[in-house]
């Protein structure tokens, strides 16, 4: 069994068990994974906060996937804080605030925000470019 860390379009994460990364892949494909918070079935996964370290001792291959294990977390560390500090955080009001700023309503500005699978339909639908980042949490900025 392999557990893997989700979220959501919503912004929801969870822990999902499965047999294998194919069983996986097999069950994504079926819509057959949805958040266990809001039932949305758009599910992607996420980095996780930790690794386990196989027992034995260690071998230059398994420090190499360490290291670059290590440097893949920092990179998303980095995207998490760009993000962050660059876009304005509209939550729930994505698809509200990007059809805005299309039509010319809004001033153009880099936004952030959750959208469910049938907003990303009529953002398609509409012309609008966007992208998505499973971003890790960043720890908390009042501590």
């Amino acid at each position: 069994m392999i557990a893997f860390d989700l979220q959501c379009g919503n912004g929801h994460t969870f822990e999902g068990w499965f047999e294998d990364n194919q069983a996986y892949a097999d069950q994504k494909k079926k819509d057959l994974i949805s958040c266990p918070i809001c039932n949305d079935n758009t599910v992607t996964k996420i980095l996780s906060p930790f690794a386990i370290k196989s027992s034995g001792s260690s071998t230059r291959a398994g420090g190499e996937q360490e290291r670059q294990l290590s440097a893949l977390a920092k990179v998303s560390q980095e995207v998490a804080e760009f993000v962050e500090k660059n876009f304005d955080d509209v939550g729930a009001n994505f698809t509200k605030e990007a059809l805005k700023i299309h039509y010319g309503v809004k001033e153009p500005r880099n936004i952030r925000g959750v959208s469910t699978k049938n907003d990303e339909k009529i953002m398609k639908s509409e012309g609008i470019e966007f992208f998505k980042i499973p971003l890790p949490s960043l720890p908390d900025q009042d501590s």
